[in-house]
């Protein structure tokens, strides 16, 4: 009897181990207040902040003006944010503060101390505030935030190449959410490179047989010990698939890790029944990586991923070894939605890339600066391929500015190496010279030498080191790297204008001048704006693979969304999307689903009819289609019209249809 009580005593020393050491993390988006304004007390303890604004991050101080003033009138100054925190399993263990970013810059304290300061205005960054920590008392967070456009680093007096009143929509404050995680002494790291300058976790997966659905998946992580003793370490990884079912557990040897030492944990193991990632198909693995101590687990660390194959050669994309035409969208980066900015919570944040891929876009082009976390783990989900920038404005630049680039790369790539769907990792939105070509792509041979991803930018066939590049409105063509157009399509048009035929009654191009020239094609209608965009996507559709040795391969149309951002027609917004600024469909949008529905040839299955059915009787104008088919066929209240004028591939026309009391229909053959 007393050998059994013994049994169960030490069974239950060893749960209570384990849930001591096993690692929590804490949705930290509650429970803040906002002041706007500055106060050189706010950082203290006692300050009173019972008068400030509850709010709920992420939350952007100036989000409400998003879409009602135009970029360059944003509102900038100072805000600040305070918490009230208690972390009652803080006591003996690490606490850590995860931002996913902050605009502009952000000074921070934690009980009344100065903890740090972060400025970048982008990427990801934490603290470890283990030490500062009162387990027993209320404990404060104080952030003060300046998102002036003109914000100077304070330890080069240089500002941003990023900070641009052009395409960069200026919501101040904490726009994106925050995490606290705590863990054991013995713990796998953060992937935050900035400030903490750790690493993480890294997932990836080699010698694929898709065919054979396998593949030998990798998983390593940085590991600190900062028990102050020896500890005898076995890492163990565990896949589990989409129904929550685990597919494969594997483990490395044991390895002795010496107090105070970082060291680099892996096991690789062949699996079997995989399915991979892919376009419209974001099928998301949760791998379980653990940290065992004597055949206990003192971390564990979940991270959600997808196993793919992507290479780039013949001058085309290839995606689980098939060849993928880039169809897709540039999209401001800020992603932005009228009176609530970038700052949406993650199901909208699904809905509006999820739109992408139903529009059979397979590609969005971030632009300019890396997303935010939630955008990329929601293009995981929808299965949405992206290119992630660095941080960047119109051309090469040199000295501190170029630095601060390479440290936005660094901090993106560590940051979101595990997710599938980024392919493409972009170092300019302008070319680059050779030399910082080749410093990029170490960065990204550093710290992702194997997750099947190309480094470029803008304009590279001449440049070896570079993997992919394009232009910005032309077609280039390559027999090499994959070349495809990084903005195409750039004309303006409002979803409320039909024609001229319909309320408002505008004529196509009327509107005022843009710096004192003709802004036709900044203020179009639907008709004028989705015939715009078949006439361009045609001209790369005609060099796609399959055509020759030289091909193209493909591109991104300049929008996705209206956006907050540079402006050239009436309204103080830009007005490029296939969707306006609430995600409602233009007419071009449908014709991208008709172009694009297919990997490399269109599908012979879509049509539109561009426009609407309820004209006046009476009224004669041309009825344009989209259709993927070679002919197209319209008929009105059950009498054929004949077959449409056929251009640009996609476009038939019928010229001078009297509308009736009835509607019209159209096929294709």
């Amino acid at each position: 009897m007393k050998y059994f009580y013994l049994i169960i005593f030490c069974s239950v020393i060893a749960a209570n181990l384990q849930a001591q050491n096993t690692r929590k993390t804490y949705n930290f988006n509650p429970g803040w207040k906002l002041f706007v304004g500055d106060d050189e007390n706010a950082a203290a303890t006692d300050f009173d902040d019972q008068t400030w604004k509850a709010v709920t991050l992420p939350h952007a101080w100036n989000e409400d003006e998003a879409f009602k003033k135009s970029i360059e009138q944003l509102s900038t100054g100072i805000a600040w944010y305070r918490k009230h925190f208690k972390v009652a399993d803080a006591r003996d263990q690490k606490v850590f503060l995860e931002f996913e970013g902050i605009r502009q810059a952000g000074e921070f304290y934690l009980n009344g101390k100065f903890i740090g300061r972060h400025e970048n205005g982008v990427t990801a960054f934490g603290f470890d505030i283990s030490d500062l920590i009162d387990p027993e008392k209320d404990n404060v967070l104080a952030v003060r935030i300046d998102n002036a456009w003109n914000y100077k680093e304070k330890a080069t007096n240089s500002g941003y190449q990023w900070s641009d009143k052009n395409f960069n929509a200026n919501y101040g404050g904490i726009s994106k959410n925050v995490r606290l995680h705590v863990t054991g002494k013995l713990y796998q790291t953060l992937p935050l490179n900035a400030l903490l300058k750790t690493t993480g976790n890294y997932i990836y997966a080699k010698d694929f047989n898709i065919t054979g659905k396998s593949a030998v998946v990798f998983s390593e992580s940085e590991v600190k010990n900062e028990t102050g003793e020896i500890k005898k370490v076995q890492y163990e990884v565990e896949i589990i698939d989409a129904d929550g079912k685990s597919i494969k557990k594997y483990s490395s040897s044991i390895q002795d890790i010496a107090p105070g030492n970082i060291v680099t944990l892996k096991a690789e193991s062949l699996v079997n029944g995989l399915n991979f990632w892919s376009w419209g198909y974001g099928y998301l693995y949760t791998v379980i990586s653990r940290l065992k101590v004597g055949g206990i687990t003192v971390d564990e660390l979940k991270t959600k991923t997808g196993f793919r194959k992507g290479e780039f050669k013949n001058g085309m994309v290839y995606l689980n070894d098939r060849v993928l035409m880039m169809k897709g969208y540039a999209q401001r980066t800020s992603n932005e939605w009228p009176a609530i900015g970038l700052s949406v919570p993650a199901w909208l944040s699904d809905y509006s890339n999820g739109l992408m891929v139903e529009s059979n876009a397979n590609l969005v082009r971030w632009m300019h600066i890396s997303p935010w976390k939630q955008d990329v783990e929601s293009c995981d989900r929808v299965g949405l391929i992206q290119a992630m920038p660095a941080g960047d404005a119109e051309k090469d630049v040199t000295g501190t500015r170029w630095d601060q680039r390479k440290s936005v790369m660094t901090d993106a790539i560590i940051y979101n190496r595990n997710n599938p769907s980024i392919l493409f990792y972009e170092c300019g939105n302008e070319s680059i010279s050779a030399a910082h070509m080749d410093e990029m792509k170490a960065i990204r041979n550093q710290y992702d030498p194997n997750g099947g991803r190309a480094i470029g930018s803008r304009e590279m066939l001449d440049i070896p080191a570079a993997e992919y590049g394009g232009e910005m409105l032309y077609i280039n063509k390559s027999a090499s790297k994959p070349l495809w157009s990084m903005e195409y399509s750039r004309d303006e048009g409002l979803r409320k204008y039909w024609d001229e035929f319909s309320p408002p009654f505008h004529k196509d191009g009327a509107g005022p001048l843009y710096k004192g020239a003709d802004a036709s094609t900044y203020n179009r209608n639907q008709d004028t704006h989705a015939i715009e965009n078949v006439v361009r996507w045609n001209e790369y559709y005609k060099e796609r693979p399959g055509t020759g040795t030289r091909v193209s391969s493909g591109g991104v149309n300049m929008i996705f969304s209206d956006s907050n951002t540079h402006y050239r027609g009436e309204e103080n917004y830009r007005r490029s999307g296939e969707v306006d600024p609430m995600r409602i469909p233009k007419d071009g949008f449908f014709a991208h689903k008709v172009m694009w529905d297919g990997w490399v040839d269109a599908k012979k299955t879509g049509i539109h009819i561009i426009g609407h059915w309820n004209y006046k009787i009476g009224t004669k104008k041309n009825v344009y289609v989209i259709a993927s088919g070679d002919k197209a066929q319209l008929y009105l209240n059950g009498k054929s019209l004949g077959f449409g004028t056929r251009s640009d591939g996609f476009l038939f026309t019928f010229k001078d249809v009297k509308f009736s009391s009835r509607c019209f229909k159209s096929c294709f053959l």
